[in-house]
């Protein structure tokens, strides 16, 4: 159903069942798919890919140009996956060159006036509370849940499984399955709530935590800690992305337990 007041272009791919409310605005390089609901005063821009039972709330605009003085024209695209649900006021830029792309999966709530800047990359099942901001080049893993006011630097990786508490400044990488807090932003734990809830067992909880104690709380630095996980403990598909997320990161990790 598309209300009258709506406008539609011509060429925009609108599929069945979407309904779309008085006053939003669809540019002509754009796909919904079908059972999406469009909220009214919503605006949808050209290179926007919304997938199937997704929910826009009003006042968001989705697929707006990057706010990157580097942009130059090019024909990139924001992709939302099956089921995610954005709520009032949120804003979410389309790629540059550099990744072509802005990708929200499946499953997600981004809550009101969240702001997801180009070429970030966000896993499937992502919670992100109110006002949270991801600048450009940000790659979320899955299951991620940033509570309000996080904001996120440039380039930062956060791992899947991961917790950010809320008005957190976040100039460093994440890692998965973790908490993280304070000022500056410090591993507090393990995401423990969290995984149980996904259905992480006993022993895989435990190992989580017996990584990152060796990671973050025994004051070794960061290369011999990872020597020593990989000498003492056996290869698992945990074990093993724990090692790869903190070899791989480019902006380097977060900082270590602290007592006070």
């Amino acid at each position: 159903m598309i209300q009258p007041l709506a406008y539609i272009h011509p060429q925009a791919k609108i599929a069945d069942n979407v309904v779309i409310e008085p006053f939003s605005t669809i540019q002509g390089d754009v796909i919904i798919g079908e059972g999406t609901w469009i909220g009214p005063n919503v605006t949808i821009m050209n290179g926007a890919r919304i997938g199937k039972n997704c929910k826009i709330f009003p006042g968001s605009v989705i697929s707006g140009v990057p706010q990157d003085l580097k942009f130059a024209g090019e024909e990139t695209t924001v992709e939302i996956g099956d089921n995610t649900t954005i709520r009032e006021c949120c804003t979410i830029n389309r790629g540059t060159k550099d990744r072509w792309k802005t990708v929200v999966g499946k499953n997600c709530l981004i809550q009101a006036y969240c702001h997801i800047a180009h070429d970030c990359f966000v896993g499937d099942n992502c919670i992100f509370s109110n006002s949270t901001t991801l600048a450009g080049h940000i790659t979320i893993g899955d299951y991620v849940v940033l509570a309000g006011l996080v904001a996120i630097h440039q380039f930062v990786h956060v791992g899947s499984h991961a917790f950010v508490t809320g008005g957190s400044l976040v100039r460093k990488d994440v890692p998965p399955y973790v908490k993280a807090a304070r000022e500056p932003l410090s591993y507090v734990g393990i995401n423990s709530v969290g995984l149980r809830r996904r259905g992480f067992s006993s022993d895989q909880i435990n190992e989580i935590q017996d990584i990152y104690r060796t990671i973050f709380v025994k004051k070794h630095n960061i290369t011999t800690a990872l020597d020593i996980i990989e000498a003492e403990k056996q290869p698992t598909e945990i074990r093993d992305e724990i090692l790869d997320f903190i070899r791989d990161s480019n902006r380097g990790i977060m900082r270590g337990f602290a007592s006070s």
